[in-house]
């Protein structure tokens, strides 16, 4: 178990604005940072990074927290292996508690924890048999130095090789205790009915491991060196609970960092061609491996850059699913340019030919715009037929109608008048009919969607907001508890009966309000954050918002970023010279009404309460029958002296005390 220390430490080291900008592209906003969600669809940036108060909120979901929260809630971390993360990137060296463990708790990791283990076990194994066995450097280092891989490149990737024992693997694994179940579902070994030994799914080829945006190892790509075997060149790992090919990008991992600093990213087709770039120095590449590009890879480039330039070596297929591609990217608001390299080229034998100031002017300067590249590739096809040449033309106009943006729609039909000498009139028309053509094609697939989907049946409201009573009194409870954390430690200058001025926090306030009306709490985490408060006055400490960041409790820490972080942060008023009152500016006034209007709350809330006990004593128990008139009889007179005194201005947002 991690240390307290260590927790701490980490605590105080990371910062949770270079976290979350690994995973999203921040901008910054007064104080803050601002950037779209990665957790919802949003064309308008609502996910909000305070760097001095080291917590995020994303206010599209209402989710929000500290930066470990950030990578639990992103990559599935558990809160030990997002603390482990932080630290190895931060070079922070975990210190464990000793403790013994029970034989439950060491079973108790998930099928999930298991199959993230045994392909870390394996990525290990494949790079000791390529570095460390006579056949894995006999063959394996010694296809990737035939490819001119430099040994340092072949470390960056963690390139390895599978022997050619057809259970080595599975029979090293077997033995360091994990089980046949989980080495099947991993798809690392296979276990027909005639070989219970089980088989190596990669054995005898050189191995391409897929990480997570974070580095974890997902699955793996495998190439077979022999040419006169009649089986797949390249074998992939099959889907399983934590690798999706569809929402992996291959080399994103290596290339997260150059691709945010420059703003742009450069898509391959394979492996080799992300390795032979980073190896010339061009580091901002990644690859769809071998699948088309799906909506989801494009989102994971989008947390980074919006700028994409494709790399294609020009044959008909590539050239093909390059159309495709485009037209997805145009769809997800990114900005594209396409680049063919010569006859007979590709990224990687481009860039192990070329040095790499060579390689990026190349880049820079032949990459084209989707309309010159379609306009280049399907005119070529056309000739001079005319109906060829209008259905080359009518392709390109597609390609505009995927284009979210209004303005940028209409700058690139501009560039297509000008190029075909076409009326922009008539080229408006074409868009309006591709863009029917395409709404009617979402229609239709939604509708089958909805026909496969059985109807989902109505759920009822939350209890809480279906009685206004004990909705009134939670709404209540969660303000004066945001009070708390907030504001916890401001001094507020109070007069008692005497008149006598006394000072006071707003933690103790509060806290000696609840203490009064012997208050019991409606909400779980609201108890939790009041008796950690309570431990803390009694060991001459002010608990408040700071204290609970690095609680090891996740709700709890969502509820303090909430009080944190109101939604005034996500607008920058003083950037269009507005200077709204602050929440916080009246915190006296606030906090005496929010206590005065919550024991309001509370007693309308009792009197319901006690009534509906009435009825179970009316007729068997005439002394507690009465003893419960007599407790909603002082509760109204209580509510009523409270009605008296108080003032709700919902449209001041304040309370005012005043005595008639």
């Amino acid at each position: 178990m991690i240390s307290k220390q260590t927790i701490d430490k980490i605590f105080s080291t990371i910062r949770v604005e270079e976290i979350v900008g690994e995973y999203v592209q921040l901008k910054r906003a007064g104080s803050n940072f601002k950037g779209l969600s990665p957790f919802h669809d949003e064309k308008t940036p609502s996910f909000v990074v305070s760097a001095s108060k080291q917590i995020w909120k994303d206010f599209s979901t209402g989710k929000g927290g500290t930066a470990i929260s950030f990578l639990m809630e992103i990559e599935n971390f558990t809160y030990p292996e997002a603390l482990r993360h932080a630290a190895k990137k931060y070079g922070i060296e975990i210190e464990e508690d000793q403790r013994e463990f029970s034989e439950e708790a060491k079973n108790a990791q998930s099928e999930r924890d298991q199959l993230y283990k045994i392909h870390e076990v394996a990525n290990t194994y494949f790079q000791e048999i390529l570095w460390d066995s006579e056949e894995g450097k006999s063959i394996g280092l010694a296809y990737f130095r035939e490819r001119e891989l430099k040994d340092d490149t072949i470390r960056k990737f963690q390139l390895g090789y599978s022997p050619e024992k057809k259970n080595a693997f599975t029979a090293y694994a077997l033995e360091k205790g994990y089980t046949k179940e989980i080495l099947e579902k991993s798809g690392l070994s296979i276990f027909p009915e005639n070989t219970p030994a089980g088989v190596d799914r990669f054995r005898e080829r050189v191995i391409f491991p897929i990480h997570s945006f974070s580095g974890r190892v997902l699955g793996f790509g495998a190439r077979i060196l022999k040419n006169n075997v009649k089986t797949a060149k390249y074998l992939n790992s099959p889907e399983t609970e934590i690798y999706h090919k569809s929402n992996v990008l291959y080399g994103l991992n290596q290339s997260k960092q150059a691709i945010s600093r420059k703003n742009v990213c450069l898509l391959v087709e394979g492996y080799m061609d992300v390795i032979a770039l980073h190896m010339s120095g061009i580091e901002n590449v990644v690859a769809s491996s071998g699948t088309s590009l799906t909506t989801e890879q494009i989102k994971l480039i989008k947390r980074l850059t919006e700028n994409v330039t494709i790399l294609f070596d020009g044959d008909n297929a590539g050239i093909k699913a390059s159309f495709r591609s485009i037209d997805m990217l145009l769809t997800e608001g990114m900005n594209i340019r396409v680049l063919l390299f010569p006859e007979g080229d590709d990224p990687d034998s481009f860039a192990r030919k070329h040095p790499q100031e060579y390689v990026e002017k190349f880049i820079e300067n032949e990459a084209m715009d989707f309309i010159d590249f379609k306009a280049e590739i399907l005119l070529k096809d056309a000739g001079n037929d005319p109906i060829k040449k209008a259905e080359a033309i009518r392709n390109i106009v597609k390609s505009v109608s995927f284009v979210q943006n209004a303005l940028k729609r209409e700058v690139y039909l501009k560039e297509v008048s000008n190029k075909f000498g076409l009326s922009e009139q008539s080229l408006f028309n074409e868009l309006d009919v591709q863009k029917q053509i395409s709404q009617n094609q979402t229609q239709h697939v939604q509708q089958q969607k909805e026909k496969a989907t059985p109807k989902m049946e109505l759920v009822p409201p939350d209890e809480e907001k279906g009685d206004p009573f004990l909705y009134d009194v939670l709404f209540m409870e969660n303000k004066l508890l945001d009070h708390m954390l907030m504001f916890g430690d401001v001094v507020l200058k109070r007069r008692n009966e005497k008149n006598e001025e006394y000072q006071i926090t707003v933690i103790e306030e509060i806290l000696h309000h609840f203490e009064d009306e012997q208050y019991e709490f409606l909400v779980k985490s609201n108890e939790i954050i009041i008796n950690q408060v309570k431990e803390g006055i009694q060991k001459d400490e002010l608990r408040s918002g700071n204290f609970f960041i690095s609680f090891m409790d996740e709700e709890i820490t969502s509820k303090v970023v909430d009080a944190l972080m109101p939604m005034d942060d996500l607008e920058n008023w003083a950037s269009r010279n507005i200077y709204p009152p602050n929440y916080g500016d009246k915190i006296a006034e606030q906090v005496t009404g929010d206590v005065l209007l919550h024991k309001y709350r509370y007693i309308d809330y009792l009197i319901r309460e006690t009534a509906q006990e009435l009825d179970q004593f009316s007729n068997t128990d005439e002394t507690k029958y009465f003893e419960l008139i007599k407790k909603i009889t002082l509760l109204k007179q209580a509510s009523m002296k409270l009605s008296e005194i108080i003032e709700y201005s919902p449209i001041k947002g304040i309370y005012v005390s005043r005595k008639k």
